[in-house]
């Protein structure tokens, strides 16, 4: 996945009318209409990746040897794109729920798809993170936009392609979260 990351900005970078660029899965739904996504990344000169240390088998026991040179161990982090976390926001606009404490986070289902848990999301202002190793240390952070707390997430994943339908209809009445 790093690989085909690396690759897609290798080519968007020859354009250099592209100067801003958003990751996402084919699992991610949008939270607020496009007006508020772009004021929300262009209206701050700071990267959102989450990024933090986690010494359990879910997070930095991950490292392979094989991602050397390009990511030494000690650079390596657990996050939305697993690099160091030098000079960024250190959070996601991706709501992940990593709750469950397996290797890959929640999948929502159709039937877990509604407006609350949409509005929950959104209402989010803190960033919170929990280790994978026996202690489960806690780590909480506001999400501070140029000073500002604010709702951490613009996108939410893990949505399974069965709740489309009902993502549709909720966006259809619901034009902004």
């Amino acid at each position: 996945m790093v690989e085909a990351e690396k690759r897609l900005l290798a080519n968007a970078l020859h354009n250099l009318d592209n100067q801003h660029f958003i990751l996402l899965s084919d699992s991610c739904v949008p939270l607020h209409n496009f007006d508020y996504v772009y004021n929300y990344l262009l209206g701050t000169n700071v990267s959102f990746i989450d990024s933090f240390w986690d010494p359990g088998p879910h997070g930095n026991a991950r490292y392979t040897e094989h991602m050397s040179p390009e990511i030494e161990e000690k650079d390596f982090r657990k996050g939305a794109q697993m690099i160091d976390p030098t000079g960024i926001a250190n959070w996601s606009v991706t709501h992940v729920d990593w709750s469950e404490g397996k290797w890959h986070p929640k999948a929502y289902q159709a039937k877990e798809v509604t407006y609350e848990l949409l509005k929950n999301i959104t209402s989010i202002v803190e960033n919170y993170h929990v280790t994978s190793d026996d202690k489960k240390v806690k780590m909480v952070s506001p999400c501070l936009w140029n000073g500002m707390k604010r709702p951490c997430y613009l996108f939410a994943r893990k949505f399974l392609p069965e709740t489309l339908d009902d993502l549709m209809q909720l966006f259809s009445i619901y034009r902004v979260i």
